[in-house]
Order: C-alpha cells, then sequence, then structure tokens
C-alpha cells in the first residue's frame, strides 16, 4: 500500500498542519513515557530540514464532557506539559498557544518564521473534533497549506482533524504513518512464515474480526486473556466468573474453533477477587470454580506456547494474555514476552497494555516493530475502513 507521503510534497516555507498522537500516559502531572513524542521526530526533523512552519495538533486524555468547547489550559488535559517535553526531546525550541482554532492561534501562526514550531492546545477542548465537524475542520485548515497525518493510532477514528480535513487541504502522510501502514500491511499480504498470531486483552467484536480475516494466513493462533475466556466458553468449558466481554453473542461466524491451529490454555491462574492481595491458584482448564476468575495463563500454558513461537518466522502480538496490570496476575504474560523477545522471527507488538509490559521488561529494543496503535492496529489488520488513511492513499 503506498502513501503519498511529505516527501513528494514542496514544504519549504510551508505552513504545515501536522496531526500527531501524543496522547501519552502521565503520573501526577509527569509524562512518565514520551514513546509516542520520539516516534514522531523524524517527520518533524524533515519539516524543520526543510524550512517549513510546523503547527502541531493532537489531542490529549478525555476532557470532562460538560466542560468542554473552548476549554483553555485545563490543569489535566493542556497540551503545555507535552510542548516542553517535545522540546526537551528534540532539543529545539517549540512554542505553544493555549487554543487550537480561532483568532489567537490565527494570529499566532501568522508570527512565525519559517523553522518556527507551535503547538496547538488540545484538539477535544472542543466538541467539533470529536463529531468530525466539517466547520472545525474548516478553521483548523484555515491555519494551514499542508496538511500531514503522522498518527496511525488514531487514524482508524472520523475525526475532524483525521478525516474531515483532508478535504480541505493537500494531505500527505509523515514517515510514522507510512511506516506503520507499509509494516502492518506487509504482515497480512507477504507476512514470513510460519505466521504466529498472539491475541490477549479484550475488545471481542474487534478481535474475533482480526482473528477470523488472518484464520487462513495464520499456521497458529495463541489465544489469552479475555478472548481467550471467550473462546474457552464458546467451548462449553466452565470458566467461572471470567470477563468475556460486554456483548456474549459476538458473530464468530464460521470459524472452527477445534481447529489444530488454534491453542487456547491448557492451565491458568485464577482468584475469587482482582486485587493485589488475592491469593491465587494454578488449575487446569475445565477445574475453574464457580466463583473463581481466571486472570492469568499458567506455566504449561506459557510452555506450550512457547514451544508454538520457537519455529515461528512472523510473529504478531496483541494485548496481555491476562490482567498484566497487577503483579500477582502478570508472571504468564511477562514470561511469554520473554519468549518472544527470544524468538529470530519478525516480531510485531500492538496495544497498550502489551507494549507496558515489553516496556518494563526491557525487550523493546529486541521487537522489531512496535506500533503506536493498538486499537488502530486491530482495526487496520482486520481489514476495517481507515478514515485517515484512506485519502493519503496514492492513485496509479
Amino acid at each position: 500500500m503506498q502513501l503519498n507521503t511529505i516527501d513528494k510534497a514542496n514544504a519549504r516555507g510551508k505552513r504545515i498542519l501536522l496531526r500527531v498522537d501524543f496522547n501519552v500516559s502521565t503520573f501526577a502531572g509527569k509524562i512518565t513515557d514520551d514513546f509516542r513524542i520520539k516516534r514522531s521526530l523524524p517527520t518533524i526533523e524533515y519539516l524543520l530540514e526543510n524550512e517549513a512552519k510546523v503547527i502541531i495538533a493532537s489531542h490529549f486524555g478525555r476532557p470532562p464532557e460538560n466542560s468542554i468547547d473552548g476549554m483553555k489550559e485545563h490543569e489535566k488535559f493542556s497540551m503545555r506539559p507535552i510542548a516542553e517535553r517535545l522540546a526537551q526531546d528534540l532539543r529545539y525550541p517549540v512554542k505553544f498557544i493555549s487554543e487550537c482554532v480561532g483568532e489567537e492561534a490565527e494570529k499566532a501562526v501568522e508570527r512565525m518564521k519559517t523553522g518556527d514550531i507551535l503547538v496547538l492546545e488540545n484538539l477535544r477542548f472542543h466538541r467539533g473534533e470529536e463529531a468530525n465537524d466539517s466547520d472545525f475542520a474548516a478553521k483548523l485548515a484555515k491555519l494551514a497549506d499542508i496538511y500531514v497525518n503522522d498518527a496511525f493510532s488514531v487514524s482508524h477514528r472520523s475525526h475532524a482533524s483525521v478525516s474531515a480535513i483532508t478535504s480541505l487541504l493537500p494531505s500527505y502522510a509523515g514517515f510514522l504513518l507510512a511506516k506503520e501502514v507499509q509494516i502492518l500491511h506487509d504482515a497480512y499480504e507477504n507476512p514470513k512464515k510460519p505466521l504466529v498470531m498472539a491475541v490477549g486483552g479484550g475488545k471481542i467484536e474487534t478481535k474475533i474480526k482480526l482473528i477470523r480475516r488472518f484464520f487462513d494466513k495464520s499456521d497458529n493462533i495463541l489465544l489469552g486473556g479475555i478472548i481467550g475466556n471467550f473462546v474457552l466458553h464458546a467451548k462449553g468449558i466452565a470458566i467461572g466468573q471470567s470477563q468475556i466481554g460486554k456483548n456474549i453473542a459476538v458473530d464468530t461466524g464460521d470459524l472452527d474453533w477445534t481447529s489444530p491451529k488454534l491453542h487456547l490454555p491448557v492451565d491458568v491462574v485464577v482468584a475469587d477477587e482482582i486485587s493485589e492481595n488475592a491469593l491465587t491458584k494454578k488449575v487446569g482448564v475445565g477445574k475453574v470454580g464457580d466463583n473463581e476468575i481466571i486472570l492469568d495463563i499458567g506455566p504449561d500454558t506459557v510452555e506450550l506456547f512457547s514451544e508454538v513461537i520457537k519455529s515461528a518466522g512472523t510473529i504478531i502480538w496483541n494485548g496481555p494474555l491476562g490482567f498484566s496490570e497487577l503483579p500477582n496476575f502478570a508472571e504468564g504474560t511477562a514470561a511469554f514476552a520473554k519468549a518472544v523477545a527470544k524468538s529470530n522471527a519478525f516480531k510485531i507488538v500492538g496495544g497498550g497494555d502489551s507494549i507496558t509490559v515489553i516496556d518494563k521488561l526491557g525487550l523493546s529494543d529486541r521487537i522489531d516493530f512496535i506500533s503506536t496503535g493498538g486499537g488502530a492496529m486491530l482495526e487496520f489488520l482486520s481489514g476495517e475502513p481507515m478514515p485517515g488513511i484512506e485519502a493519503l492513499v496514492h492513485k496509479t
């Protein structure tokens, strides 16, 4: 899949509206993970080298519904600290404006010189962003000559700064977006075989679509987490009080749950409650008590899954295999992550919780490609429409 990338345009001296995803992790007001900021630096650096005026737009968190529309510098949701971190990571001056559209933003852009970087305030301070409102998109477009999308992680959403704006400005892909699209496209169209899919976590409806699309392509499919519970339940195996997603009536179509390529947990870690003080025990699948909750895969499952991926040519992993947020339910996912890192396969990992596990274990540099988008990665691999990408495809 070929996209129109920004290097195909004349950016010199132009006002570039660069849509990024700087929705970074924070704790007590401090940025704890600037992974997404660093991944967009190559696109920003290219624009600076070409003497563009770089106007950066992003959302950050979910501002309270009752206080948006014109909100400015809300302590928890302002882009100001992110602009400061960008300046630190880039080692380059970055300006911030406490609005993203309107007269204040327009005047700030008018004052820009070539090589300047201006970070706009949180796009979600305006209802028009998530509503894909054409008027809001027009206000954003008024700030720029060219639009660049470098935010793969939100490109599955029909939002004004992702979708509507592409009809108002010449539109291009940034280098991060283009790389993500190409790698994930190739992972489906031409993966190095054998191909192993490892799928955990929730989002049952989307993950069933993913499994269906990759069922014939994959040589092995490993399931854990809530999606694993869902399939165990579908096969008539007792799972106690374990989560199986909000909608148990998800259409599984003609998927063959008895296929030898499908691997489910053979043992699990259970507890009566989800807490770090919960007493845990390991039991074989089928021996889960009525009041027990499956919260991790057991050591026999780790051994089984690890053996399967030893011969893999490509591994695609999305979603933890247990409730990895708590240490007493994280051992199985951690052990599997280490097995993935040891593999000689081309390894693709996506999903915030999976990436957190990889990062905590210090394994990031042993993964060939870490996707910035969990939900977007699932939607793309499932073959779902991607509003933010469709307008950027190169037409031959």
